[in-house]
């Protein structure tokens, strides 16, 4: 004999929904939502992977490829017009000479002279702290935006008349920026170690970089975690001038 509640419903009697079947139809609802949002998101590819990130960083060293061609090509074109420009333009000597000055302060043009290069670079793979330091977290290893800032600003305060990161010079609306542990400057992509050169005098400038707050702290590091630094004199070296875009995008020249 059957319980009355297994008893199948008759004819013209609603049906009872019960909490325990209600919750899983829920459930099967809620998976097959997943499963179509998952599908729809992936498109066919394996959500799974890091294959996107790779083709993002595929994208990023084409596109800094790209940039470098462009820059090698705005170049000829500049030296090209400034030829043109040089033959007969109607100007005076002294507005020559003027401006010959806002070049050379603009970073256009080519600077000679005296100066150092500065080397900063991750520490090791293998790093480990020194007696008495705490041990490294990630963060710790590797080089950051402000130690490059750093850098730049005291090679600045000590007077430098140019200075290059890596293979660009810099000028006024040039922006020092990383992502994780890449640099990208001006439309380029670069890895450590960084070069940074400047020409100028060099006990000034080695004097700024050694009272340099932040590279004091930088030096901390150094020591610790065995992070890159190496500064060397030279007797002469020559930077290109900046041959890239000088337009404002959003700045507005002074009238």
């Amino acid at each position: 004999m059957s319980n009355s509640a297994d008893t199948p419903e008759g004819p013209g009697r609603t049906m009872r929904w019960r909490p325990v079947r209600v919750l899983t139809l829920a459930v099967f609802a809620l998976a097959g939502l997943i499963f179509v949002t998952s599908f729809n998101t992936a498109k066919g590819t394996n959500i799974r992977t890091d294959a996107s990130l790779l083709r993002l960083s595929d994208l990023i060293e084409e596109r800094s490829h790209k940039n470098a061609g462009l820059d090698e090509s705005t170049a000829a074109l500049r030296a090209h017009v400034d030829s043109l420009a040089a033959r007969d333009d109607g100007s005076t000597r002294a507005e020559d000479e003027k401006l010959d000055a806002l070049e050379a302060k603009a970073g256009t043009t080519e600077v000679s002279g005296p100066g150092l290069t500065v080397t900063l670079d991750d520490a090791p793979p293998n790093a480990q702290a020194a007696p008495g330091y705490p041990e490294p977290q990630a963060n710790d290893l590797v080089i950051h935006q402000q130690d490059l800032q750093a850098v730049v600003n005291a090679l600045w305060q000590g007077g430098a008349e140019g200075i290059r990161v890596m293979d660009q010079r810099l000028i006024s609306t040039s922006a020092v920026r990383c992502v994780g542990n890449t640099l990208i400057l001006q439309g380029r992509v670069y890895s450590p170690p960084y070069k940074i050169t400047a020409v100028g005098d060099q006990g000034k400038l080695a004097k700024a970089l050694a009272g340099s707050p932040a590279l004091q702290n930088y030096q901390l590091y150094v020591k610790a975690y065995g992070l890159g630094w190496k500064v060397d004199e030279h007797k002469a070296v020559t930077l290109p001038g900046y041959s890239g875009t000088v337009d404002l995008h959003y700045a507005k020249p002074v009238s």
